[in-house]
């Protein structure tokens, strides 16, 4: 799992394992919680708002868009948006970030994000779910994030950290339950998408 500079890295540790005697086999797991796959509650940038142990499950789950962003675009902005069907709540971005994922697996720093504009359309129509095949929904040297901020705060929840390089842009069914730490700035998450 990518970890963004500066932040944990996965690691897993044996402590028990049948190959060296013992009785069983078992790790010890280290990691953030925003590697790899993850949510962002509104408490990652929010600090009176919901953790993630206290998230609607409903905006994770059901009907979703996934958006295919053209390869040479390196970010998405509010005209870049195609129509959505008008009840459409959760829409997935699949960039050039998803061959580089399935390519080499690390963190690169020129991702594909999305802009303020981007953020302040899809609020506009609705959205509920934004998710992203990069660490981070928007790329902001500064670390002021004001897309998290305008996203988060207007009722919407983020996904980031997905491989959708194998998915073909169109509608499909999203399952995605985030570990339910209690009080948490994010969740790592296991997101499935079912065809209809």
């Amino acid at each position: 799992m990518a970890a963004f500079p500066g932040d944990p890295e996965f690691v897993s540790e044996p402590i028990h394992s049948l190959s060296r005697g013992d009785a069983y086999s078992a790790s010890r797991l280290t990691f953030g919680s925003h590697a790899g796959t993850h949510v962002d509650p509104p408490r990652h940038f929010l600090p009176d708002r919901e953790a993630v142990d206290h998230i609607d499950l409903g905006i994770l789950n059901g009907p979703c868009l996934v958006v295919g962003v053209d390869r040479t675009r390196l970010e998405v902005g509010g005209s870049d948006l195609p129509p959505f069907p008008s009840d459409t709540r959760r829409v997935l971005f699949r960039t050039a970030n998803s061959e580089r994922w399935a390519r080499d697996g690390g963190y690169f720093p020129d991702f594909v994000a999305l802009t303020l504009s981007a953020a302040e359309e899809l609020l506009r129509r609705g959205i509920r779910l934004v998710g992203i095949d990069a660490l981070s929904v928007e790329s902001d040297p500064q670390l002021r994030f004001p897309v998290h901020h305008l996203l988060l705060r207007g009722g919407a929840l983020i996904l980031e950290g997905l491989l959708l390089a194998e998915v073909p842009p169109g509608p499909y069914e999203l399952e995605c339950l985030p570990l339910r730490l209690h009080e948490g700035d994010g969740g790592p998450a296991r997101a499935v998408l079912l065809t209809p």
